[in-house]
């Protein structure tokens, strides 16, 4: 058997062309590494391409980037649809496909069967841990998670997670990855839902709607709180408006089923936004409302 090592990685194939898939391929390819975007659907390779290309020209136009950079970038990267063909030429493999768990195993199945025998499986799943896919395959010694966040081409952390039977040589060659892509990889010795920083985020995601929920205080003022007292970037509800409502309900869904505690449930008000499809800026409206810009209304243009 032929171990995994960095210095076979020339090649990455990035299965799904979603936000998150076309985004880890860029920084991939921003990095020297010549990257192939997946996708069945040639609507959505031809949108990721439309998005990466004016993501680079604000990049550009506000001097984070030169043109010339931009341009060896998407030189060294392709968009197919040819699974199988393009599995064949890679050296590691990051999925980032719709998050159920049969669709998955399938395409491990179908990636075990083409890619070449030194070649990593990883899965960008924070939800869907890498033993749940792994047995897809004979390889189950080269997969394992390796989790971006949003959106890829701005988040440091990465998360790199250790399946039962994952080998030294996979978790090395995939956090030296990480880094050499200029990522900040977090390592995981086991396998647990969430991870991580999604087990910590949601925990305090979970007290900020049940503050919600109580009528402690206001969506914006909690938001408000968390921006101007703890430092963050943004508040748990633009951030779930901005990951996906859901992202969200899944997730919790997922550790419910896992673990049969009503208390890993989604919240009430979760639920509801989940069911009226208000699922934030995709949609329009989540906790707050947007423009068709995705741009967040001002309190007295929407209803929260």
């Amino acid at each position: 058997m032929t171990e995994p090592s960095i210095d076979k990685v020339n090649n990455i194939l990035v299965v799904g062309a979603g936000a998150m898939g076309s985004q880890i391929g860029m920084v991939c390819s921003l990095a020297g590494y010549g990257v192939t975007v997946q996708d069945i659907d040639e609507g959505m390779l031809e949108k990721a391409q439309e998005q990466l290309r004016a993501r680079m020209a604000r990049n550009v136009e506000k001097g984070r980037m030169e043109q010339n950079e931009v341009n060896a970038a998407f030189d060294r990267m392709s968009f197919t649809n040819d699974l199988e063909g393009s599995a064949s030429e890679t050296d590691f493999v990051i999925e980032a496909a719709v998050e159920k768990l049969d669709v998955k195993r399938e395409l491990f199945g179908k990636l075990d069967e083409a890619a070449p025998e030194h070649a990593i499986l990883a899965t960008n799943s924070s939800t869907i841990v890498s033993s749940q896919v792994a047995d897809a395959t004979d390889r189950s010694d080269r997969v394992c998670n390796m989790h971006f966040f949003n959106p890829a081409l701005v988040m440091k952390c990465v998360e790199v997670v250790r399946g039962p039977k994952t080998s030294d040589a996979t978790v090395e060659t995939t956090v030296e990855l990480t880094r050499r892509i200029g990522k900040a990889p977090v390592v995981l010795s086991k396998e647990i839902s969430g991870f991580v920083a999604n087990r910590i985020l949601g925990a305090l995601r979970d007290e900020a709607i049940s503050l919600h929920e109580k009528g402690v205080a206001s969506i914006e003022d909690i938001d408000t709180a968390c921006k101007t007292a703890l430092g963050h970037p943004m508040g748990p509800f633009e951030l779930m408006d901005l990951t996906g409502i859901d992202v969200g309900y899944y997730v919790k869904m997922a550790r419910y089923e896992e673990s049969g505690d009503p208390k890993d449930k989604p919240k009430k008000s979760v639920v509801e936004k989940f069911e009226k499809n208000e699922l934030g800026r995709k949609t329009g409206k989540g906790w707050y409302e947007y423009d068709e810009q995705g741009r967040k209304k001002a309190p007295s243009e929407s209803e929260v």
